[in-house]
């Protein structure tokens, strides 16, 4: 397969898919931004069976819209099951593209054009563009000094242990080529929640996938409840721990 996609090839089709769980005060909004931003784009909505009709609102669109599609799940099984789910779908329906982001505007869908560009700045071509933080120009807005700390913490050792080549490991916003994912063995994951992130990151680059960033400006949500906890927190440090292990000790 050709690795120089230009974006106005007919076969570089490119799905934006946003995980979701009682977002229904931020996702008709946001889709319709994504719209604004990237008219081109599908947008595949990876619900988990949200009680505040999430999943409804998104088949009544759909039936306006046909870029629009949403698959429904029984209950909230995690982010990293619902990203695996968004990959298998991309792969299915023979994208060439996936994105994915969050449904609460801590992505904001202005910088799809940035990312879909990044694609061809390298030479080669990335097979992941983050949506980067951590890079000259990207910064975070309405995060309280101990979350910063925390982030940059994370991504320190994330990088010192699995020896990642990116400065922002932990951020959600990416487009990952779906040639690069059809290498990966997703029932290898070991991580459910917000050390997904990471591990796929060093999944893909154990096949040798190329990276690049892109600066955003990542908003705190202003609507809607945060789904992290502390349990799922310290979950994610633990998986870290044990595939920073494996990455050094073969173990």
């Amino acid at each position: 397969m050709d690795r120089q996609d230009s974006p106005g090839d007919v076969n570089d089709r490119v799905l934006v898919a946003i995980p979701t769980y009682n977002e229904i005060e931020n996702l008709p909004t946001l889709v319709d931004e994504v719209f604004l931003h990237a008219p081109q784009l599908d947008v595949l909505v990876v619900d988990d069976n949200s009680p505040d009709g999430t999943g409804r609102w998104c088949d009544e669109k759909s039936s306006e819209d046909s870029r629009l599609t949403c698959l429904h799940r029984s209950g909230r099984l995690g982010l990293g099951t619902a990203t695996i789910e968004a990959f298998q779908y991309a792969q299915q329906q023979e994208y060439r593209w996936v994105i994915i982001m969050d449904a609460d505007f801590s992505h904001h869908p202005r910088y799809l054009p940035d990312l879909l560009a990044a694609r061809e700045q390298a030479d080669e071509g990335p097979d992941v563009v983050i949506g980067s933080r951590y890079i000259a120009g990207g910064t975070t807005t309405g995060w309280p000094v101990s979350r910063q700390l925390i982030s940059w913490l994370v991504n320190r050792w994330t990088r010192l242990c699995l020896s990642l080549p990116v400065r922002d490991c932990s951020g959600a916003y990416r487009c990952y080529r779906v040639e690069i994912l059809n290498q990966v063995d997703f029932a290898r994951f070991r991580s459910r929640g917000f050390s997904f992130q990471e591990e796929v990151l060093w999944r893909v680059r154990r096949v040798g996938a190329r990276f690049a960033e892109v600066p955003i400006t990542f908003a705190n949500r202003t609507r809607g409840k945060s789904k992290i906890s502390v349990r799922e927190m310290c979950g994610s440090m633990a998986t870290l721990l044990r595939l920073g292990i494996t990455n050094w000790f073969g173990f």
